[in-house]
């Protein structure tokens, strides 16, 4: 039995846990600045400068597409300049990318802006966060991944009223730079001193990149194991982001503007609930079986809200809906840990995260097409609730049970899983 099984991961002594804190910080500001933060942008950018909201949106999902580009190449990265230098690039291009928004005056500047952003998402996005925590953690890691990835939920939470509040007593500019310099001030020294590769894990840290990653990138494409993970995750998240856009627009007609927006604070309040609870217990749990179950209470929450008028339940719906949206990037490594393995890691997260984010993209689109043919939002959310229950039924397949495609005979021993 290797050292690292005697770890006791549960006590708050052991380093792992400041780990956590620092990849908590990474996922509250990247995905409050990369993610939550681009409403504010847009608003901001239009009223500072007069341009279009198309250009802007346009911007964004030219973002997410290099985004889901460049995190193909995580681990390529972590082998070649490692984990604290890629985690202070991408600190750096998000910290350039946030002052150059509040700074710039023409419109190539705001697609520079944006793509630094995306490096920012891969030096400081969910693979190197999934990766690095799965070095640290074997026991206890679905609830450090949930602890750290929190982080997300609360970026959105606090950030972006801060973000609105600042910009409206000192101007945008002012705001986006006073945050850009809080990001540094609290992220920096935590990366420098917390975040490292266990020395007595080594077997869970990435493979070296070159020959070996292509290699093992080109196994995963061919594993069965690999596609009905990811191809659920895609799915499910595609119908996610699909509701999430459109939700307040199909509320306010039927509960009115504050109603709307009390519901999308619920549901996100309900995110870091879920996140935690499935935390607590998550280790214990089958992933496969618990992200089908998430799945299917999405699909529920929203066949009663279709069928409903009543304030309450539509609210209540949303909670329930809110319960399981966090978690759909919870699951994705702790999947690949107990079938793929460490080996391939690093790798297996980079391109799940790259598929699941070019498919879910087009979820606002699909649901705003669907939406224009109909008339309303019944087909539309009803296409939705079809496609968790295809998603939840996919998750639930195991070919190659317990025959990690990637993993190596000792590693197998060690987590059989």
């Amino acid at each position: 039995m290797i050292a690292a099984t005697r770890v006791d991961e549960s006590s708050l002594h052991y380093r792992g846990w400041r780990v956590v804190l620092a990849c908590f910080l990474m996922a509250f500001f990247m995905f409050g600045f990369g993610l939550y933060g681009q409403g504010v942008y847009l608003a901001e950018l239009q009223r500072a400068h007069g341009w279009p909201g198309t250009m802007v949106s346009a911007a964004s999902t030219f973002s997410f597409l290099l985004t889901s580009v460049l995190v193909i190449f995580t681990d390529d990265l972590l082998a070649r300049i490692g984990l604290r230098a890629l985690i202070l690039c991408g600190l750096t291009a998000l910290g350039a990318s946030t002052a150059l928004l509040g700074l710039m005056q023409a419109p190539w500047q705001l697609y520079l802006a944006y793509a630094l952003m995306s490096v920012g998402w891969t030096g400081m996005g969910s693979v190197v966060i999934a990766t690095v925590l799965n070095a640290w953690f074997e026991r206890r890691r679905g609830l450090a991944l949930s602890l750290a990835f929190n982080g997300a939920t609360c970026g959105g939470i606090i950030l972006v009223p801060v973000l609105l509040a600042l910009s409206s007593s000192i101007g945008f500019r002012s705001a986006m730079l006073a945050a850009t310099i809080v990001m540094g001030v609290l992220v920096l020294p935590v990366v420098l001193v917390f975040t490292s590769w266990r020395v007595d894990a080594t077997s869970n840290s990435p493979a070296p990149g070159g020959k070996a990653a292509r290699h093992s990138r080109k196994k995963l494409l061919a594993s069965a194991s690999f596609w009905t993970m990811v191809l659920p995750i895609a799915i499910a998240l595609l119908a996610q982001m699909g509701f999430i856009i459109h939700q307040v627009t199909f509320l306010e007609p039927l509960i009115g503007r504050a109603s709307a927006g009390l519901a999308v604070t619920i549901m996100a309040a309900m995110a870091v609930v879920g996140r935690l609870t499935l935390g607590l217990f998550v280790d214990r749990l089958d992933p496969r079986l618990a992200c089908a179950a998430s799945m299917t209470s999405q699909a529920a929450a929203l066949l009663v809200l279709l069928q409903s008028q009543s304030p309450t339940v539509l609210l209540i719906c949303c909670a329930v809906y809110g319960f399981s949206i966090g978690n759909m990037i919870t699951f994705p490594p702790l999947i690949i840990q107990r079938e793929i393995g460490s080996t391939a890691f690093a790798a297996a997260m980079g391109l799940g995260t790259s598929i699941s984010g070019i498919v879910s993209a087009f979820g606002p689109g699909v649901v705003g097409l669907v939406r224009s043919a109909s008339g309303d939002y019944t087909t539309a959310f009803a296409m939705c609730v079809v496609l968790d229950v295809v998603a939840a039924g996919i998750v639930l397949w195991r070919p190659g049970r317990r025959r990690g495609v990637l993993r190596s005979p000792d590693e197998a021993q060690r987590n059989p899983g």
